[in-house]
């Protein structure tokens, strides 16, 4: 959902955020065009965190990074571009960094969308191309209704198609990594 009146940057979506009287509302920035994130549902909320879950302790067992959820990232130098991807990973040597108290200034090395009932396929896969335009090497789109996901490399221009009886790879961002995309879809 679009609110363009004007181009907007980074400093602009910051303060927005920190007014009080936006104090649930996320926002999100692409080509300087301002947009609300909207609150997940239940079923959005739970995927969400079963990937977070799943990644968090493969990730700290390893000692391999960091892992957020709707943490807002902007690649250095471009002030028109808030990515705010419902769980993403950072590995080192970037999550050795100490945790920010604003938008974290280069984008994750792993970008999880979960398509909602708000969003269209069209609207994540444009997500999808800038968070891979911006350095970010592997990302997953969730479609919770269809029960499966696409996934994105960058420098490959073929997206790959998973469905329920396949699993996620973490690729070389995180080696070894597999989720069966089963198990975020419980009967």
């Amino acid at each position: 959902m679009a609110t363009q009146e004007r181009v907007y940057t980074v400093d602009d979506v910051w303060r927005l955020e920190q007014e009080p009287r936006h104090p649930t509302e996320k926002y999100y920035l692409i080509d300087g065009e301002l947009h609300i994130k909207m609150s997940p549902n239940q079923r959005h909320s739970e995927i969400a965190n079963l990937i977070a879950h799943c990644l968090t302790g493969f990730a700290l067992e390893r000692g391999l990074g960091r892992v957020t959820v709707e943490c807002g990232y902007h690649p250095p130098g471009n002030r028109s571009l808030v990515m705010l991807p419902d769980v993403a990973f950072e590995g080192l040597p970037r999550a050795a960094q100490p945790s920010r108290s604003t938008y974290v200034p280069y984008m994750p090395d792993l970008a999880v969308e979960i398509i909602s009932p708000s969003q269209s396929w069209a609207q994540t896969r444009r997500k999808a191309q800038r968070y891979l335009r911006h350095e970010t090497a592997l990302v997953w789109i969730i479609d919770p209704e269809a029960q499966s996901a696409e996934v994105w490399r960058r420098g490959n221009a073929q997206r790959d198609a998973v469905d329920a009886d396949g699993a996620l790879a973490g690729d070389a961002i995180l080696p070894g990594f597999s989720l069966p995309l089963g198990r975020l879809f419980p009967a």
